[in-house]
C-alpha cells in the first residue's frame, strides 16, 4: 500500500477469523518492527508470541482469572477485601493496571469511545452481561490466531516505554500493509503469571501489554473507528 492507505487502514481489530499466520509472513512483521528507531538504538524490549495451542490454551487461563476478577467486583465492599486478599486472580502484572476512572479528560475520551462501541454492537447501556461479554473476548485475544506480549527493561527507566510504542506502532502498520490486523491490549498486561508457564521470560523483563494479530473477520465491529482529536487539542498554544 501507499502509506497514507496504510495509515487509513490501520484500526483495532475486535474480531479475528481462523486462518492461521504463515510463519515466514510472522517473521517478516517482525523484522520490519525491529526497523524501529529507539533511544541510542538500545532496543530494550523483547517479545513473547503465543500460536496454536499455547494461544488458545493462555487465553483460557487469561479468561478464567477476569471471570474471576470480575466475580470479586461485585461483591459487597468486606467481601471484596477480603477475596482481593485471598484470591490468585488479583492482578499480578508488572505495571499498576488502570482500574476504576481515568483521570480527567482521559475518562471523558474513555467513556465516549465505550458508548460509541456498544452502540455499534448494539449493546445497550443497561446490558451488564453483553458488556461483560464483549470486554471477556479482550482475554481470548477476539480469536485472533497470535497473541504478542510485550516486555520492556526497565533499567532504560521511561525510554523503555518510548521505544517500545514506536516498536509496537511499526509492528501494526505492517501487519496492516500485509492485510492483517491488530489490536494493542492493555488488558493483556494484568497478568504475568500464565506467560512465565509457558515462556522463559528474563525475570528482568517487566510486561508491558499484549497485542493480537490475525486477518481480520467480516463482522460490524471492525467497522468501528472512534474519532480522534484535532489540532487545536493537539497543539499546545504559545504564549
Amino acid at each position: 500500500m501507499e502509506f497514507t492507505d496504510v495509515l487509513n487502514n490501520r484500526r483495532s481489530i475486535r474480531a479475528f477469523s481462523d486462518k492461521s499466520i504463515e510463519q515466514s509472513v510472522l517473521e517478516e512483521i517482525l523484522l520490519e518492527a525491529l526497523k524501529s528507531p529507539s533511544s541510542s538504538n538500545t532496543q530494550p524490549y523483547k517479545i513473547a508470541i503465543a500460536t496454536g495451542d499455547t494461544c488458545h490454551l493462555l487465553g483460557q487461563q487469561l479468561l478464567e482469572k477476569y471471570h474471576a476478577i470480575n466475580k470479586i467486583q461485585r461483591k459487597p465492599t468486606p467481601l471484596k477485601i477480603l477475596s482481593a486478599l485471598t484470591s490468585k486472580a488479583m492482578p499480578d502484572g508488572d505495571f499498576k493496571p488502570m482500574l476504576g476512572k481515568y483521570p480527567g479528560i482521559f475518562q471523558k475520551r474513555r467513556m465516549e469511545l465505550g458508548r460509541a462501541m456498544y452502540t455499534k454492537l448494539d449493546i445497550k447501556r443497561g446490558d451488564t452481561q453483553a458488556r461483560d461479554d464483549q470486554m471477556a473476548r479482550n482475554f481470548t485475544f477476539f480469536d485472533a490466531p497470535a497473541a504478542i506480549f510485550v516486555f520492556v527493561d526497565p533499567s532504560m527507566k521511561w525510554t523503555a516505554l518510548v521505544d517500545a510504542g514506536i516498536m509496537m506502532q511499526s509492528l501494526m502498520l505492517s501487519a496492516t500493509n500485509k492485510g492483517l490486523g491488530t489490536c494493542a491490549q492493555a488488558a493483556l498486561g494484568m497478568w504475568r503469571s500464565p506467560l512465565d508457564k509457558h515462556f522463559d521470560i528474563p525475570k528482568e523483563y517487566k510486561l508491558v501489554c499484549g497485542m493480537a494479530l490475525g486477518y481480520p473477520k467480516d463482522e460490524v465491529i471492525n467497522e468501528f473507528r472512534p474519532s480522534k482529536i484535532g489540532l487545536d487539542e493537539l497543539l499546545i498554544p504559545k504564549k
